[in-house]
């Protein structure tokens, strides 16, 4: 299996896909084309959160402001998952929750950087240099990838760390990580900072804190925790985003009685 994982939209990802089925039969699963455009961390972290949910695969992940620049091209092995994409970054945080998928971090990662044909196009590396490279590990196997012709081990690439929450007795400072496409406003404040409260002021708002969406009428602010663990602000059947004025990157404070 690849997956494949971009901020191309349409038509971009049938080029990539044409180029790995030419070299492979892999069966190619598109994990989404829709990432937020040039937001590395954004995908980072979405990325975290869904691949330890595939079997072992090949990831092909294509967030790449600095196209056509002389960052490296890597392969990254995580536990029994490959990631193939750009050094910027956007690979770390999801190898590091592949490697750490049975519930405990392991330093189980090796990361390669690969030769760029510098004859290809300097605009679509996800066609000319990643989708090549993601059938060719196919091909030869997570087991076997120093045989690879034109590995070599990566001696430094770019880390992401996801930034932290800043915790005091009665108040939690955090950043929006990222806005899915229901408008759900996902921090980077671990959920368990809410305890049994039934109430937080969210940058001096009074907001309840339900279970769910549902748990409140149509049209009503809420805080709640998401899938991931952390802290969302949203609104059931409305969009979080525009109720509480957050966007990516945006400061979010969260203040308990």
């Amino acid at each position: 299996m690849i997956t494949l994982a971009s901020d191309f939209g349409s038509p971009y990802p049938a080029a990539m896909k044409g180029a790995i089925l030419k070299r492979c039969d892999a069966r190619l699963v598109d994990i989404g084309h829709e990432f937020p455009r040039q937001n590395v961390r954004a995908a980072a972290f979405w990325l975290s959160q869904i691949l330890p949910e595939f079997p072992p695969a090949v990831h092909l992940v294509v967030v790449d402001p600095g196209v056509g620049t002389d960052r490296a091209a890597l392969v990254v092995r995580a536990g029994d998952h490959v990631l193939v994409g750009p050094d910027n970054g956007v690979l770390l945080p999801p190898a590091r929750a592949l490697a750490s998928a049975d519930g405990e971090y392991r330093d189980d990662i090796d990361a390669y950087e690969f030769e760029v044909d510098a004859t290809r196009s300097a605009t679509f590396h996800g066609r000319d240099v990643f989708a090549p490279g993601a059938a060719e590990v196919h091909e030869t196997g997570i087991d076997r990838l120093p045989e690879l012709e034109g590995l070599s081990p990566a001696d430094e690439i770019v880390e992401l760390e996801l930034p932290e929450p800043e915790l005091t007795e009665n108040e939690v400072t955090g950043e929006v990580i990222a806005v899915d496409d229901f408008g759900n406003v996902i921090t980077n404040i671990p959920g368990e900072v809410l305890g049994n409260r039934t109430v937080v002021r969210v940058n001096d708002e009074p907001t309840p804190i339900v279970r769910s969406y549902g748990h409140v009428e149509p049209d009503r602010a809420i805080v709640t925790i998401g899938s991931h663990g952390n802290v969302e602000c949203a609104v059931n059947r409305g969009r979080g985003d525009e109720a509480f004025g957050l966007d990516a990157g945006e400061p979010v404070r969260l203040e308990f009685a």
